[in-house]
């Protein structure tokens, strides 16, 4: 990842001297296994000591070829004569995939974190402005007004539904330990099961050598959907910031500046950025969805691949929801600006209208959609619309046109509450 963009907890994680680590783990959880179905004599003891040598995996790694060779042989040549057992009975994916998984729940729980954040903001932004109505657009153009706080609850809701996904997803992360081809030559279920539970990972139902790689496709799909949440909420803040709406701006520093030759502009940078950096994330389903499909069930055409996209993805994704979590907690909304284009608009009650005439008027539906449709084409203000209304014959006068605000109010709360529940927000 370039600097720019780097979460360093991340990076930490995809590091080459942390993957040997988590290879070391499972390699460990394996011998441990072993040991307790008294499969080998008790030699655990004999790596406790042992380090990993990033200098002496490459050396050997330049006469070998093979990561996973080269790691076991830097690690049982510390051991003495009980190396031997280093690797016992499996094969490299059995480590490689065991240990990817490792890498990604610990890169999950970081972005649950992030991701979780970013909804409790969200959640925080809606209820803060529960009352400020606007006007909602259909098409891109005005129709009726609606809470402002119900653009914010959009994506809480959305963005719920992500975190639900990703933490299903992270709870049942899969391991293996099968051997070659997966047909258990040497290591048995009962010695995979073993090893799985030490490691807090679920068995591999049927790994052919390699745990399957549709999972990792379901992880990048999850991953496209929130980045694809990111940019609606980008696209929606682009869209308010634009100096014709100026509904909302985003955070601007003392000093800092929006052009390099105009000095009077603020430019929605967080939210442009986000954009750019959702479309990568997405990018990336395509290589883990074409990663599924591998000769005769096994190969490795999916590893140079997953050594990119796996660690992109996860820095990318933290680093574009913490980058919203503190665009929308800085955000200025214009009030003002909102709260006029709702008193100045007023053929917006034009539904509201011919809803509550319907009952009692004496034509059709159709006959009352036309006079009210002439009248807000005809009508230059509020007071020239409701008079219009009035010469057609139509009885308005007990609705509430006065502030056309308080017809939208009444169930606003209850979407409020509805949406709490549903996702258990405090």
């Amino acid at each position: 990842m370039i600097p720019r963009y780097e979460v360093s907890e991340i990076s930490s994680i995809w590091t080459e001297d942390q993957k040997f680590s988590y290879f070391f783990q499972v390699e460990m959880a394996l011998l441990n296994a072993l040991e307790e179905l008294k499969l080998i004599p008790q030699v655990s003891s004999d790596f406790a000591q042992a380090k990993i040598n990033l200098s002496r995996i490459h050396e050997i790694e330049s006469s070998v070829h093979h990561d996973v060779i080269a790691f076991c042989s830097s690690i049982t040549e510390q051991a003495g004569a009980n190396g031997k057992f280093f690797h016992y009975g499996c094969t490299s994916s059995d480590i490689i995939d065991t240990a990817l998984s490792l890498q990604i729940r610990d890169s999950l729980k970081i972005e649950l974190k992030a991701l979780t954040e970013l909804r409790d903001v969200l959640w925080l932004k809606a209820s803060s402005c529960k009352n400020l109505y606007t006007l909602g657009r259909s098409h891109g153009m005005f129709a009726e007004p609606m809470s402002f706080g119900f653009k914010f609850l959009s994506y809480v809701a959305e963005f719920s539904r992500r975190l639900n996904e990703l933490t299903e997803y992270e709870q049942n992360l899969t391991g293996q330990m099968s051997g070659a081809v997966g047909n258990y030559t040497i290591l048995t279920p009962q010695v995979e099961e073993k090893v799985l539970e030490k490691l807090k990972l679920k068995v591999e139902p049927l790994s052919t050598q390699v745990i399957p790689r549709d999972r990792l496709a379901t992880l990048a799909s999850l991953q496209a959907g929130i980045a694809n949440a990111l940019e609606r909420l980008a696209i929606e803040i682009r869209h308010l910031h634009r100096s014709d709406v100026n509904e909302v701006v985003e955070g601007f520093k003392p000093g800092q500046k929006g052009s390099s030759t105009m000095p009077h502009k603020k430019n929605p940078i967080a939210s442009e950025n986000i954009s750019g950096i959702s479309r990568v994330i997405r990018s990336h389903e395509l290589i883990a969805h074409e990663n599924t499909l591998l000769w005769h069930e096994r190969d490795i055409s999916h590893s140079s691949a997953e050594r990119m996209w796996l660690p992109d993805s996860f820095g990318l994704t933290v680093y574009a929801l913490r980058r919203a979590a503190k665009m929308i907690r800085d955000l200025h909304l214009n009030e003002e600006k909102i709260k006029s284009k709702v008193e100045s608009e007023f053929a917006t009650a034009s539904s509201y209208i011919l809803h509550k005439l319907i009952p009692t008027y004496e034509g059709t539906r159709e006959e009352l959609y036309a006079h009210i449709q002439s009248a807000s084409f005809e009508a230059k203000d509020r007071t020239s619309f409701i008079k219009i209304l009035k010469e057609k014959g139509l009885k308005i006068e007990n609705l509430k046109l006065d502030s056309i605000e308080e017809m939208y109010k009444e169930q606003t709360e209850a979407v409020f509450k509805r949406i709490q529940k549903t996702y258990a927000l405090t």
